[in-house]
């Protein structure tokens, strides 16, 4: 009897409902682990790399995999064997199979992967710090970075005025070079970029002095940025076209700066809503006042009704932080009233602070009371506890 196939998924390590980019890594990882030519001998592992292979070539085929849901290895068991029912492991391309997934893994580059043609130039990026409210209201800011421009003696060119860059005569001028190596599967064809241009096509006899055949010049620039209202701490502004220049004729890349928010000493402020806590006299939450409120636009007159509690929470509505899709839509600040409680005071307001409290209940004597209460125990005659009796009951 034929020995039985393991689960492609099982093979893979991965679950039914992995994604394209799952089975993708899943693969990258066993065929590093297995491929032949890191276990030259290894005939354990050779079987391993082919049989994730297989696994990998039915699950990454959208088709293939439907099939193989379905059916499992009787979709592609028609004929007797694997290749009849589905697809056939002799005539797959290893080259794409392994350029598509590794890139330049065991010496290989992916398709296309020559610098000859535009490309945009790397991104930058930086930081800068403002203040609260300035993340609030926006600002505008001036930073100094070191970029590359195109070195103006050689236009770029990396080459001395007079001279120009050759094509390069190990790869004929494409960037990449081909080999072919021997694998379990048999000859694999094999493209890499270029050792001696770096994937350019040229190469330079003669360099520009100025840039040393880099052809790029780095200096220091002032570039002004503009910080929207609302931003929050973490959060980039994206530049456009102020990064790395391109290649080959390609854009500059963009310049990100990424905004840190200091704190502030009254405001915290959480999505777009601002919070902050003001104190008010025990006399104001009593009988009702106005306190003063500092708001990101200014200080604000709020009433405060009778009999406010300390830790209440009052909103004013559009007082918050700007929405960076519409500055004109604000979020809330939202203020904790806090009693505040004096912690000095005159012999005479101590006295009329005992008269006040007599008048309202004498919270001042409630503990003597209580007290009294006590002494008395369970004794309807005032007499204290029963004699004999202590803290576990009566005496024997």
């Amino acid at each position: 009897m034929a020995e039985q196939k393991r689960d492609y998924y099982e093979v893979l390590g991965v679950s039914k409902d992995a994604t394209e980019d799952d089975l993708k890594k899943a693969y990258r990882t066993l065929a590093k682990k297995y491929h032949p030519d890191m276990n030259p001998g290894d005939e354990a592992a050779a079987e391993k790399f082919k049989e994730a292979s297989e696994a990998y070539a039915v699950l990454s085929d959208a088709d293939k995999r439907r099939q193989y849901d379905q059916f499992g290895h009787a979709a592609f068991d028609g004929a007797g064997g694997f290749g009849a029912g589905g697809f056939d492991m002799g005539s797959m391309d290893f080259e794409d199979l392994f350029g598509g997934i590794f890139g330049d893994f065991f010496g290989g580059a992916r398709r296309g992967g020559t610098r000859n043609g535009p490309a945009k130039g790397a991104n930058v990026r930086t930081s800068v710090r403002i203040t609260f409210l300035e993340a609030v209201f926006g600002c505008e800011k001036e930073l100094e970075l070191t970029l590359k421009d195109p070195c103006g003696t050689c236009n770029g060119t990396g080459a001395k005025p007079g001279t120009t860059p050759q094509m390069c005569a190990k790869c004929g001028g494409k960037g990449q070079v081909v080999f072919t190596q021997q694998s379990f599967f048999g000859t694999v064809r094999n493209v890499q970029t270029c050792p001696d241009c770096s994937g350019t096509g040229k190469v330079i006899k003669d360099k520009c002095v100025d840039c040393h055949g880099t052809g790029y010049i780095s200096s220091r620039k002032h570039i002004k940025v503009t910080i929207p209202a609302g931003i929050d701490s973490g959060q980039s502004v994206r530049i456009r076209e102020k990064g790395e220049p391109g290649s080959g004729g390609g854009p500059r890349g963009d310049l990100l700066v990424e905004v840190l928010v200091s704190g502030h000493p009254i405001f915290q402020r959480q999505d777009y809503d601002i919070y902050s806590t003001v104190p008010m006299s025990y006399a104001i939450a009593a009988l009702g006042g106005s306190v003063v409120i500092d708001t990101v636009d200014g200080k604000v007159i709020y009433d405060v009704k009778p009999g406010t509690q300390t830790d209440t929470r009052v909103r004013l509505r559009g007082k918050g932080v700007p929405t960076l899709r519409d500055k004109d839509v604000r979020g809330d600040h939202y203020v904790t009233l806090v009693v505040q409680v004096p912690e000095k005071l005159s012999k005479e307001a101590k006295d009329l602070l005992k008269a006040f409290d007599e008048k309202t209940g004498d919270s001042l004597g409630a503990a003597d009371r209580a007290s009294s209460q006590d002494k008395g125990g369970d004794n309807p005659e005032g007499g204290g506890k029963k004699k004999g009796s202590g803290f576990f009951g009566k005496k024997k």
